[in-house]
């Protein structure tokens, strides 16, 4: 694969942001600006970013080590650049960031309706795990 995964900086996050809201991964609960800066700002943490040949950014995956397991966030890829594999490209980014901190598993949430991306992470060998997320807001 010729296109080249780095970790983004925090000047990049507007990009970021405008390429998760033009796939519709954005929510109006989560600031999608705050989560990149958060990401790019912690040492346990980054956002990976692909770029296509005339450097516009094509896919990203934020990944992160909560010191117990790694988890992936935000990993789309621009709607014009799907079935190329490029998704399956940054998955594999994720696992090589991870392994080389030490994470023994690597872990994400998808939501139950988006058949589409579930179909995608089962053909990469990914099983869904018999638990329940739980959560609150703190905010």
């Amino acid at each position: 694969m010729s296109n080249q995964i780095i970790e983004l900086g925090a000047d990049e996050a507007d990009e970021a942001v405008t390429l998760w809201r033009s796939v519709g991964l954005t929510r109006p609960w989560n600031d999608p600006e705050a989560d990149f800066l958060r990401a790019v700002g912690e040492p346990s943490s980054a956002v990976l970013g692909l770029r296509d040949a005339q450097g516009s950014l094509i896919g990203t995956a934020m990944v992160g080590d909560d010191g117990h397991r790694g988890w992936v966030y935000y990993l789309p890829v621009s709607a014009e650049q799907r079935d190329n594999g490029l998704g399956r490209h940054l998955m594999q980014a994720c696992e090589e960031w991870l392994t080389a901190r030490g994470a023994p598993k690597i872990q994400f949430m998808v939501r139950n309706s988006n058949e589409q991306v579930l179909a995608f992470y089962a053909h990469l060998g990914y099983e869904v795990q018999e638990c329940a997320v739980l959560g609150r807001r703190l905010n």
